[in-house]
């Protein structure tokens, strides 16, 4: 069908429904309409790091670890792989007449909220803090999950919380979101912006209220930026039930039929949720219109008619994807693959790790609530997969046939059930030759409002802190001498004494190869070279309230205080040092470009990757404005003993400020271009990372 043929059919189909018809398919659960040829559709799907909740999927790590590889071709093919496996479900449910929910083919993925305060339960589902890693990493997962041709797609994404969306859980119904226009355009709206350049087909609102108005209802958001300003042309749906918050919550309106006709008005085409079967009585009273209807459900109508839900089969790209690919052997190891490139070695005292095949160790004792927590693997919004490898399975996995090793395991402590610790394993420490610690978090501890039973904030955490039944086994565990391994996951920062451990890798949620990929790294199989997409402050009162979406205090950007692990920071089993930076240009106006390169050597002895990361610092910047802001990043990899020249291309709009009123400006000046491989003005060399170079370009 072609896309004059596609346009005609909408507008015939629209002219013969009657109004109720209509509104019937602005819900989620669009009931069939058989006179016209429409089946019954779901709207309502997931597939946030795999297809989630409908079954067997592969379950690769979460968001956050997946933002954690700063690798934009790698992240795509995981997408790629994962709207695989959704064509291949929808295909074989639409075989069975199965058009239920989590079954179709509209993703509510990806989550490109910026992770401002590590307390947000749900800033695992984030690429992180920074708005160009987010819109770049958003960006290529929307790529892998649509397809490359924006008229037939694979399966439509969606760019949610549309906007400023990041806690607290327990208000998020409630609460409204003050932020200037700097910090909105700066940081919060540039990732949407990226994506809705780039074709996403959807944006979700937030259920909260951003600068008074709810975001599923903002004349603001949806209008004047989103449709008017960065020209989006594909459907706009609420968050959950949000439409219901306008006026039982949120107090914006007095009646469902006023809180459906303030959203379909301000732009929201579909309602995930329960108030647009009201339209009927908004239209009744004059509240909304026929053709407002009508425009929603054009919008609709497009997305389904793109991924040819109205088409011949024989027409179908995608039609001979089918269950075989489900979960394959080929996505098992792009699983592997992933959990491998995203854990992060956070600290190495003595070159602890790898550990050593030389016959020192002969007894590794594995210790530790996560060491066996499936929970600490799958995060949230996840599917089922049968291949699921803890960590105890994994390092169990790489002594298999070793008969000079032995190992042991205590689970030590509950996860976050402090009543039960079994303090006197502690002792068992004496015998071994080394510990392997598995503790953090799992998704009990934090996530969504309503999904996570362990959090006393429902789903948020009140401190970044280790728990504190966990940080006294640790501490009881250090003072018996022995080098430790520790071992952390979560989906957000963690903030732990210093000296706790010999060695730390930060392992998030690492999806159903995850407990392989940390063994694979500790006897080292596998080199880390993960970077933190969000900085690990050193403690809870380093942050700024959390209620205050300011951005002043927070992120590598704005913070002022020495963080525990800066942005962009991750270790290697080898080092790396940068030389040679070298700018195209001395100068630099609006429209033009510079090209930046620099030589990274790899000074040890083993092969490994590096991240390059390019940070832009304007040097007479005023209060308020970045310290530092990361405009390109690439992933080298690097033999022994080598060393390659990588190159970038920075477009002027790389230099550009944001003033008070959230227009881009370039501003004339001296500017720094630093190549580093963490946040330049917050690193310390002493902790491992390589030394910043950097180079000066005057902008005109």
């Amino acid at each position: 069908m072609t896309i004059d043929q596609r346009e005609a059919k909408i507008k015939d189909l629209i002219s013969t429904m009657t109004l109720e018809e209509k509104v019937s398919q602005l819900l989620y659960e669009s009931p069939a309409v058989p006179r016209l040829g429409i089946p019954e559709y779901n709207w309502w799907n997931e597939c946030l790091h795999g297809v989630a909740r409908s079954g067997i999927a592969t379950v690769f790590p979460q968001a956050i670890a997946l933002a954690a590889t700063f690798d934009e071709e790698f992240v795509r093919q995981v997408a790629d792989a994962i709207s695989d496996e959704a064509r291949a479900k929808y295909n074989e449910a639409v075989k069975r007449n199965n058009r239920g929910q989590y079954w179709g083919l509209t993703f509510w993925t990806p989550n490109i909220n910026i992770f401002r305060d590590p307390r947000w339960g749900r800033g695992q589902e984030t690429y992180g803090e920074d708005p160009y890693l987010t819109g770049r990493i958003g960006l290529a997962f929307m790529k892998g999950l649509q397809g490359d041709d924006s008229e037939h797609l694979k399966v439509a994404a969606c760019a949610k919380h549309f906007a400023a969306h990041s806690g607290p859980e327990k208000l998020r119904h409630e609460f409204n979101a003050e932020v200037s226009r700097k910090d909105l355009f700066e940081t919060y709206l540039p990732a949407f912006k990226l994506l809705v350049e780039n074709g996403v087909e959807s944006v979700m609102g937030a259920y909260n209220r951003t600068l008074g108005e709810p975001c599923c209802g903002s004349f603001f958001l949806l209008q004047e930026i989103l449709r008017d300003a960065w020209r989006f042309k594909g459907h706009v749906v609420s968050d959950c039930w949000a439409i219901r918050d306008f006026h039982e919550h949120h107090k914006i309106t007095k009646t469902p039929e006023e809180s459906a006709a303030l959203a379909l008005k301000a732009g929201c085409d579909l309602n995930c949720g329960c108030t647009y079967p009201d339209l009927v009585v908004s239209y009744q009273k004059g509240l909304t219109t026929e053709e407002q209807i009508n425009t929603a459900l054009e919008r609709v109508l497009r997305t389904r008619f793109k991924l040819g839900m109205f088409d011949e089969p024989e027409n179908d790209p995608y039609a001979a994807l089918d269950g075989a690919i489900i979960n394959c052997e080929k996505h098992q190891k792009l699983a592997l693959e992933a959990a491998k490139r995203s854990i992060v070695l956070l600290k190495n005292d003595n070159s602890l790790l790898p550990l050593k095949d030389d016959g020192s160790i002969k007894k590794i004792l594995v210790m530790g609530p996560a060491a066996t927590d499936i929970h600490a693997l799958i995060a949230n919004y996840h599917g089922l997969s049968s291949h699921l490898v803890t960590i105890l399975e994994g390092l169990a996995e790489k002594i298999r046939g070793r008969f000079d090793i032995t190992m042991d395991y205590h689970q030590a402590c509950m996860m976050y059930d402090q009543n039960h610790n079994m303090g006197w394993t502690v002792g068992m420490a004496e015998g071994a030759d080394v510990v392997i610690a598995a503790f953090g978090l799992d998704n009990a501890m934090e996530g969504e409002e309503g999904d996570v039973i362990a959090s006393d904030s429902k789903g948020d955490r009140s401190a970044i802190e280790l728990p504190d039944h966990q940080l006294a086994y640790l501490r009881a565990l250090k003072n018996r001498g022995k080098p430790i391994v520790l071992v952390l996951t979560g989906g957000s920062a963690i903030a732990i004494p210093e000296d706790i451990a010999d060695a730390v890798l930060f392992a998030w949620y690492p999806g159903e190869k995850g407990g392989a990929a940390v063994a694979d790294i500790i006897f080292g199989d596998t080199t880390p070279s993960g970077k933190l997409p969000i900085t690990f402050p050193a403690s809870t009162s380093q942050l700024p309230p959390y209620e205050d979406y300011a951005m002043k205090g927070r992120t590598y950007r704005y913070m002022t205080g020495k963080p525990l692990f800066p942005f962009g920071f991750g270790l290697s089993y080898t080092t790396f040092a940068f030389s040679d930076i070298a700018l195209s240009e001395k100068t630099l106006s609006k429209g033009g470009s510079v090209k930046v390169a620099v030589t990274v050597a790899n000074t040890g002895s083993r092969d490994g990757d590096e991240v390059v990361q390019i940070y832009i610092v304007r040097d007479d910047r005023t209060e308020g404005d970045p310290a530092s802001s990361l405009r390109a990043f690439k992933r080298a990899s690097i033999p022994a003993g080598r060393q390659t020249r990588v190159e970038f291309t920075l477009d002027s709009s790389a230099f550009e400020s944001v003033n008070e009123t959230g227009e881009s400006v370039l501003l004339p000046g001296s500017y720094t271009v630093i190549a580093a491989d963490a946040a330049p003005l917050a690193v310390s060399v002493e902790k491992g990372a390589a030394k910043p170079v950097s180079a000066n370009i005057a902008v005109v």
